[in-house]
């Protein structure tokens, strides 16, 4: 009976310390923060907004995935063409390298995280993940067009217009464009057009004025030589002459007139 006594009174005695334990415990748990979620899969979340084919492009490239992976920490923002728009790509996609391949996968992605508004915001030549480790530039142009954001780049004369987001939550925002985006370090640059040439002006039109002072200018008569004569005396020049003219023919006559005389004699 003794012992029993002992061993209720060692219970009550250590009871209230396993409840202390407990507490304490359960207090540590709720205390310590919950871990965060797992980011997202990068190239499921492609898949599931409508750019299965890119998403499978980029899991088939061990560069790209890697480089995609390990973007995510650090932030990235992804532009990821849409089915359709691959369709049309992949003839083109197929003739490239295997570097060639890796580096327009990274092009579409760029190493920080952008919301669409701060994208509207953020206008510019941005850097892409191809530019990382590369001895190029591998940058585009992101500008607005109307409420569209939109993306240039120098080896096509189009744009690439953001149709729809497929995943936003920082850091990772994923876009879906309309149109596959080609690097100038892998295409030929789009000429820009031979300005037209410029109308060659018309030569200026003399004046009716000019015309007439040339026309009489032509016309008038030359000064006279100092050697001629006098107006005056060529005039009766011209009248001598003329009154002379008779006496000559009578003269210039005569002597046919004696012949026909002497053969009539």
């Amino acid at each position: 009976m003794r012992h029993l006594h002992l061993a209720a009174a060692l219970l009550l005695l250590l009871l209230p310390l396993a409840v202390s334990a407990a507490d304490g415990k359960a207090a540590a748990a709720a205390k310590a923060p919950a871990a965060p979620p797992a980011p997202p899969n990068i190239t499921a979340s492609m898949a599931k907004g409508g750019c299965k084919a890119f998403a499978a492009l980029v899991s088939a490239s061990p560069d790209a995935l890697s480089t995609f992976q390990s973007a995510v920490d650090g932030g990235v923002t992804a532009f990821c063409p849409t089915d359709d728009a691959m369709r049309s790509f992949m003839p083109t996609y197929k003739n490239l390298t295997a570097d060639g391949k890796a580096s327009l996968l990274l092009f579409h992605a760029v190493p920080v995280y952008y919301s669409l508004r701060s994208l509207k915001s953020n206008n510019g030549v941005m850097n892409t993940l191809a530019t990382d480790g590369s001895a190029k530039n591998f940058n585009f142009t992101v500008q607005n067009e109307g409420d569209k954001v939109t993306i240039k780049t120098d080896a096509s004369d189009g744009v690439a217009r953001i149709k729809d987001t497929v995943y936003d939550k920082d850091p990772i925002a994923i876009y879906a464009l309309d149109t596959v985006l080609e690097p100038v370090e892998l295409f030929e640059p789009v000429e820009a057009p031979a300005p037209a040439p410029a109308p060659v002006a018309d030569a200026p039109k003399a004046s009716k004025s000019k015309k007439a002072s040339h026309r009489r200018v032509a016309d008038a008569p030359g000064p006279a030589g100092d050697d001629a004569p006098p107006a005056d005396q060529r005039k009766s020049a011209k009248k001598n002459a003329a009154a002379g003219a008779p006496c000559l023919r009578w003269l210039a006559a005569l002597p046919v007139a004696v012949v026909v005389a002497a053969a009539l004699a």
